[in-house]
């Protein structure tokens, strides 16, 4: 019960996110940054921002980081849905709305209780829709999605195993509200909880390969979601707790995942190159790659 449970939650809430990103990405246009095209050196940035973002959440006091993660989640829904709700006043009463809720069925049943986890759940989730559509439609493309997940599992494999970063963090949150995760619990032994770092790798990739090939990109990103996203990771868990007699503390999805997805990457551009938002406004194909080829002409055409 356990183990389908787990699968399936973890499954539904990873598919979720994506099939949730790329519907804004089909129907909603937000304003593009003015950051050119995206290079080496703005992965570079993201994993730095990645590898701080940890280590300044712990330094702050236990109370002091739900207050921080509420801001953080009213910020990114204000930014993401401003395009669906032009009129502020009315965009912040329902944020507000949704931020009151989590505190409150907290406060209530508790951070252990379904009521508080589907609420958190759905900030968790439009925070992560929105912000992955500010990248993509900012000029994140497929290839830069894939080197960063790939980085990211280089990461989340080392803070894991070696300096345990990631479970220290887990902790830190622990008891408190605005938990940077979605998922459900319905019993002390039954529950599923997936992080919103791997629910953005999850839908990053997906809307990026939707963006750059269209369906076929889709349907990609969503087999390699499911496999290597949602089953893999849990299904390691439960061998691992079979065969060792131990329930690990942790293991980390985008070890699975991040891999994955760069092969992904690597059929997919097989098809050719990737489309840009200009390309995905105007319903075109991509501009094929220019190639130098002498003419008939030229070749006839004595030397000298």
């Amino acid at each position: 019960m356990t183990v389908f449970f787990q699968i399936t939650a973890t499954t539904v809430l990873a598919l979720a996110v994506c099939v949730g990103a790329v519907l804004y990405f089909r129907n909603v246009r937000t304003q593009r940054p003015p950051v050119g095209v995206f290079n080496g050196r703005d992965i570079f940035l993201m994993m730095g921002f990645v590898l701080a973002l940890p280590y300044i959440y712990l330094t702050l006091p236990g109370p002091v980081l739900p207050v921080v993660l509420a801001l953080v989640f009213a910020g990114g829904l204000s930014v993401g849905y401003q395009p669906l709700i032009a009129n502020g006043r009315l965009r912040w009463t329902l944020i507000a709305v949704l931020i009151a809720s989590v505190l409150l069925l907290h406060m209530a049943f508790g951070g252990t209780r379904p009521p508080y986890w589907v609420a958190n759940s759905v900030v968790v989730l439009l925070v992560v829709v929105s912000a992955t559509n500010l990248q993509v439609q900012g000029g994140m493309r497929l290839k830069n999605v894939a080197w960063f997940l790939l980085a990211l599992t280089v990461y989340d494999a080392f803070f894991a195993a070696v300096i345990p970063l990631t479970q220290e963090l887990s902790d830190a949150v622990q008891g408190y509200p605005y938990a940077p995760a979605a998922g459900l619990r319905l019993t002390e032994d039954a529950g599923a909880v997936v992080g919103m770092g791997d629910l953005l790798a999850y839908a990053l990739f997906t809307t990026a390969a939707y963006k750059a090939y269209g369906k076929p990109g889709l349907w990609t990103g969503i087999v390699l979601v499911t496999l290597f996203g949602a089953v893999a990771p849990m299904a390691t868990l439960h061998i691992v707790t079979a065969v060792t007699d131990s329930a690990p503390t942790l293991i980390p999805a985008q070890v699975f995942f991040g891999p994955a997805a760069f092969i992904g990457y690597l059929v997919l551009r097989r098809r050719g190159p990737e489309r840009r938002m200009v390309d995905v406004l105007f319903h075109r194909a991509p501009a094929p790659v220019a190639r130098q080829t002498p003419s008939l002409d030229a070749a006839a055409r004595p030397v000298g």
